[in-house]
């Protein structure tokens, strides 16, 4: 008996909790419950089941009990109500322990009797019947079942076969009763199983949820355009385990899950970047959002690592070559669009790139129009360049002058006679290195100070070089 106590513990606190409709316990008092299992009367084996359920019931639950057969011998009017649906568990104990079994069983008007006490027409009811035969009393359980189903508003009627497992006309009414009810049926062949029949019975369970709409989606970075081919999804919850597994059938799948924790996870093929985030899903749809890193396609520059600062360098390649892609050269670390100069890749392979003039630290980068992204990027280091002059310190106003000069002779390079308080870009007469060495032009007609300078003009103004000139009358 003490393994019957312990099955009874172990009967769940939220078995008819919150919310559950009245229930109405039906219990055979007819003459066959004093048959024995184990040595032990039937009625006696109820007794001490029942009284271990009504320990573990919740306070709140209302429950009644009705027997029947359990007055009379002979008589199928034999049923009453001995306790109408409340929480008084003791009242409840001390009648089924009054409960001396006689007659017939009258199984299906007991039935129909707890559930006109339950006022099942106008409102949920819950019958759970344990009976140990089959009905005595001329009447067809499977056609009570149904129409008590028909009839009533939620009413459910779960029922317990006790030691009928060699009765297959008894089984076959039980079973048939529960079921026409959307019931339980549960046979026990001893006071464990029937601890345990009364457990599954009585513990009902909730309606399950309805599933909610989850889409799935992912961003190209925070606030990017919603990406539309191109995923591999994989999606799990802790409740269903996996539900989507290596799928790209869609780049925005829509999975009906039911309320619980999950976590999504979505590769690009692309460039293989991957993002994950767990949600939650409740009753209402959910869209995920997972934010893949910006996409760049694959590039890559090769300059050399080292060139003097103002040079034309080649730079091979290799990217998307997009309408108007470009490679630049930038101070290291500027923003993306920031440049100095730029050749677009359209007009060839390797690119032809000027430099800045000033030394330092640059980066040669594959620039992707579309967004300015940079696709590629690597650092240079840019040398000083020197140039030096060679003329007289004196020379009449107006007279011709030829200057000998040694320096990088860049494109556009030039020698100039300027004030020596003239910006780099300020000049009196010019002559282009490219026109020859020496370099041949008029000097201005007005005596006074001047300076002599080498200007680097490739690709920004630079003065390379200085002399002072004065020009006499």
């Amino acid at each position: 008996m003490l393994r019957l106590i312990a099955f009874l513990l172990i009967f769940p606190a939220a078995l008819l909790a919150q919310g559950a409709p009245k229930t109405i316990l039906v219990l055979d008092g007819s003459g066959s419950m004093w048959g024995q299992v184990d040595g032990v009367n039937k009625i006696v084996i109820a007794r001490e089941v029942i009284e271990g359920l009504l320990t573990t019931l919740p306070p709140e639950q209302e429950l009644g009990l009705m027997s029947y057969g359990h007055r009379r011998k002979g008589d199928c009017a034999d049923i009453e109500l001995l306790i109408a649906p409340g929480t008084d568990r003791a009242a409840i104990l001390d009648a089924v322990n009054a409960i001396n079994p006689r007659g017939m069983t009258p199984l299906s008007d007991a039935v129909i009797a707890a559930a006109e006490a339950l006022r099942y027409t106008e409102e949920a009811a819950t019958v759970i019947l344990v009976s140990d035969g089959i009905e005595t009393c001329d009447r067809d359980p499977c056609a009570v079942g149904r129409a008590l189903e028909a009839a009533g508003v939620g009413f459910t009627a779960h029922v317990v076969g006790f030691d009928v497992a060699g009765e297959p006309e008894a089984l076959a009414q039980l079973q048939c009763l529960a079921e026409e009810t959307g019931g339980m049926f549960r046979t026990a062949a001893n006071a464990e199983e029937l601890a345990r029949a009364l457990d599954v019975v009585v513990r009902t369970p909730d309606p399950a949820p309805d599933p909610a709409r989850v889409t799935f989606q992912a961003l190209d970075g925070a606030q990017g355009r919603v990406i539309r081919d191109g995923l591999v999804w994989f999606v799990e919850t802790d409740a269903a385990g996996v539900v989507l597994d290596n799928d790209a059938s869609a780049p925005e799948p829509v999975v009906s899950l039911l309320p619980g924790e999950g976590r999504a996870e979505v590769l690009r093929l692309a460039d293989e970047a991957v993002a994950e985030a767990r949600f939650t899903v409740g009753a209402t749809p959910l869209t995920v959002t997972l934010v893949l890193p910006e996409f760049r396609p694959p590039a890559r520059v090769s300059p050399p690592a080292e060139a003097p600062a103002g040079a034309t360098i080649p730079v091979a390649w290799t990217g998307p070559d997009a309408p108007d892609d470009y490679i630049s050269v930038a101070e290291a670390g500027a923003p993306e669009g920031s440049r100095t100069s730029k050749v677009f890749t359209e007009r060839g392979n390797p690119a032809i790139l000027r430099l800045p003039m000033m030394p330092g630290d640059y980066e040669i980068r594959y620039v992707l129009r579309e967004g300015l992204q940079v696709l590629a990027m690597q650092p240079i280091t840019l040398t000083e360049v020197t140039a030096a002059l060679d003329a007289p310190a004196s020379l009449p106003a107006g007279s011709e002058i030829s200057v000998g000069w040694d320096g990088p002779d860049y494109d556009r390079d030039f020698i100039a006679i300027a004030r020596p308080d003239a910006p780099d870009t300020g000049f009196e007469v010019r002559a282009y290195t490219g026109n020859g060495n020496p370099a041949r032009f008029r000097a201005p007609a007005t005596p006074g100070d001047y300076e002599l300078r080498y200007v680097g003009n490739d690709n920004g103004t630079r003065v390379l070089a200085r002399q002072p000139l004065t020009l006499t009358e």
